[in-house]
């Protein structure tokens, strides 16, 4: 399995959030969604789940970024 990233910086932020999580697929988005409901006060489920997947980008492409 490929390894992805789920870069909070990527997205507009009232924490200014600057989480990385890098891994295989399913940890990601297991944690991504963890973090999301914990910090920034997202709500559970396939609508969030859905959310998280299309933001994923594959390790080997991912370069840092700045806040959007």
């Amino acid at each position: 399995m490929n390894r992805v990233v789920a870069d909070c910086r990527r997205f507009p932020s009232d924490s200014n959030c600057s989480l990385t999580i890098i891994g295989n697929e399913d940890e990601v988005l297991r944690a991504a969604a963890e973090h999301a409901v914990s910090v920034h006060g997202h709500e559970a489920g396939a609508e969030l789940d859905g959310a998280l997947r299309g933001m994923l980008e594959p390790e080997e492409s991912y370069q840092p970024g700045q806040r959007t």
